[in-house]
């Protein structure tokens, strides 16, 4: 399946607990080219494959992020497959009269400078030669070109954020790592926890399983090439503006 990289490859997983990256691990695990897959979630873990290393991650906090690193050699792949959207009785704001600075703060922490912070640790380890790839999961509706309907402030915002982190460190990395690329990526609508409330209406044909999503963005990153580093790629392997 990711015949654009080396044999033996070691991969890492950043939530690797829920729907996606739990798929993304199964199915790299599963590749022949991949014979390390590095497992982090902030839960415990048990190692279902031959080949996965499970391991504790809290994108929240520098130092959790900073020991997982450490325990990774020289990854081909780097896959953050974190998220918030909602969490008890907090959830997208309909309206800027439910702004709040302490939900705001949350999911900016989550979804955009917790990423930022992985691949702050994460960007070094990875080879100079050969293919090599940071991929994060952001949504179309980070894209404040395609913004037509308002509302989901929070959501939003962050993953406006983490559009641009990603874009940025993408310049930055290629000074180094003329093979290396930084993908942004929209899975669509994935049948998980996190589009769980927001599912109702959605058509089936549009309600992606998680172990179809993570196929179609694997096949993303095999396919994409150094040229479209910085770029919002959806499942579909077209490009969203940002």
């Amino acid at each position: 399946m990711m015949t654009s990289f080396p044999e033996k490859s070691e991969a890492v997983v950043i939530g690797a607990s829920g729907g996606i990256g739990s798929a993304i691990t199964a199915l790299l695990a599963a590749d022949q080219r991949f014979d390390t897959v590095h497992a982090f979630a902030r839960q415990d873990l048990m190692a279902t494959a031959e080949g996965v290393r499970v391991g504790h991650i809290d994108i929240t906090d520098e130092a959790s992020i900073e020991a997982a690193a450490a325990s990774v050699t020289a990854p081909r792949l780097v896959f953050v497959a974190t998220g918030l959207l909602h969490q008890g009785d907090q959830g997208p704001e309909k309206s800027w009269r439910s702004l709040d600075p302490n939900w705001l703060d949350q999911v900016m922490r989550v979804n955009a400078s917790g990423p930022g912070l992985v691949a702050k640790h994460f960007l070094p380890k990875l080879p100079r030669e050969e293919k090599a790839v940071f991929a994060a999961i952001s949504a179309r509706v980070g894209s404040i070109s395609d913004n037509a309907l308002g509302g989901w402030y929070g959501y939003r915002a962050s993953k406006a954020a983490l559009n641009m982190l990603m874009k940025s460190l993408s310049i930055e990395l290629a000074r180094s790592h003329k093979d290396a690329c930084v993908f942004i990526l929209h899975p669509g609508t994935v049948a998980t926890n996190l589009s769980a409330p927001f599912q109702k209406g959605v058509p089936d044909h549009k309600l992606f399983s998680a172990p179809y999503a993570a196929e179609r963005l694997l096949t993303v990153v095999n396919d994409a090439t150094a040229s479209q580093t910085g770029s919002l790629i959806a499942w579909d392997g077209q490009t969203i503006p940002f």
